[in-house]
């Protein structure tokens, strides 16, 4: 059985066409069940009329993991409305008889819960990410383990008022077994007593994470606005009927104090985990934001920091940057050590 990510030959300098259904096993019975369910997924992809291959650097293969009604599949969906994949949003448990998209089964719309995982890919600022939804239920965690074990990266989501709870726990030990890189995500700041201060902590306590917040809300609950940037320093707000319009603005002067001091937090907790920064950190440089970036990308993709994003996918707000963050700081295929057996 082959486990194999796609491959780049810088010779022909060309990806080699082996998609993960292949690698996972289509002709072959996989040893841990049947393959995930497929929504046109590929690890390759044209680009162009002339079918030009898209070269490797441009490509994420991602998983979306996390405890039960944690707002996964909700984030999946509003992540294929951004990218165009879908034309209109629709909400778990088939509340408009319609349901997911990533929820195909009808016992999964009606109980509004992920089953099974579901795969499908998308293109997102001309790259290319194939993206898994995976089941948070404890019942069906044998689904994260065989999709966390051919991704390159994950998106870590937690509620803003659970936390980090039972099942959090389990995919973050299956993330260290299969040495994933990993963006955490505190979704749902619009629900009641949301704190996304207390959850970095339990990250950082319960799980073990060198993690800062790259970005923090503007407002909780029913007064969330946006969030601003911590990298870039500025306010990000989304606009329109359904959040698809994104806007920058001054970061509002009530916030500014606590911008610098998560600023500073941030880049202390990415100088403890990257050399070139800790460099800079230690005589007392402000590090610019190509090389915060940088410094963040490194330390991400060795395991030893984790950026926190954050936002609520229900109310349409930080799923855009999210994107982003997936883009700048989680790896493409060739930045992943893969281990096969060639049976």
């Amino acid at each position: 059985m082959r486990l194999l990510r796609s491959i780049w030959s810088g010779a022909g300098q060309h990806v080699v066409r082996c998609t993960r259904l292949q690698s996972i096993g289509v002709t072959n019975s996989y040893r841990m069940g049947q393959l995930p369910r497929v929504c046109q997924y590929s690890t390759t992809s044209t680009n162009g009329e002339d079918g030009e291959l898209t070269p490797v650097e441009r490509i994420r293969n991602i998983g979306i993991s996390a405890h039960i009604d944690s707002g996964k599949t909700t984030l999946t969906e509003r992540i294929l409305f951004y990218t165009g994949k879908i034309k209109a949003m629709h909400e778990v448990k088939g509340k408009d008889n319609v349901g997911a998209t990533m929820d195909s089964m009808e016992l999964e719309r009606q109980r509004g819960i992920t089953i099974q995982s579901a795969a499908t890919y998308l293109s997102w600022k001309d790259t290319n990410i194939n993206i898994i939804d995976t089941p948070g239920h404890v019942d069906f965690t044998i689904e994260v383990e065989r999709a966390l074990r051919v991704l390159d990266g994950a998106v870590l989501v937690l509620c803003a008022v659970g936390g980090v709870q039972s099942q959090t726990f389990t995919v973050n030990r299956q993330m260290q077994r299969y040495r994933v890189p990993c963006l955490a995500f505190i979704n749902k700041l619009d629900r009641g007593n949301a704190n996304p201060t207390r959850v970095m902590n339990q990250l950082r306590a319960k799980l073990k994470h060198n993690a800062a917040f790259v970005q923090i809300p503007i407002g909780l609950e029913k007064e969330t606005k946006g969030l601003i940037d911590l990298i870039e320093k500025r306010a990000v707000y989304f606009d329109g009927d359904y959040g698809e319009t994104v806007c920058y603005d001054t970061i509002p002067d009530h916030l500014q104090e606590e911008v610098d001091s998560r600023r500073k937090e941030l880049i202390e907790c990415v100088s403890n985990a990257d050399d070139e920064l800790g460099e800079l950190f230690l005589e007392e440089v402000e590090p610019t934001t190509e090389q915060l970036k940088a410094g963040i990308r490194r330390s991400t993709l060795k395991r030893a920091f984790t950026p926190v994003f954050v936002g609520t996918a229900l109310k349409n707000k930080g799923v855009q940057p999210l994107l982003d963050g997936v883009l700048d700081y989680l790896p493409n295929p060739s930045e992943v050590d893969n281990f096969a057996l060639d049976e």
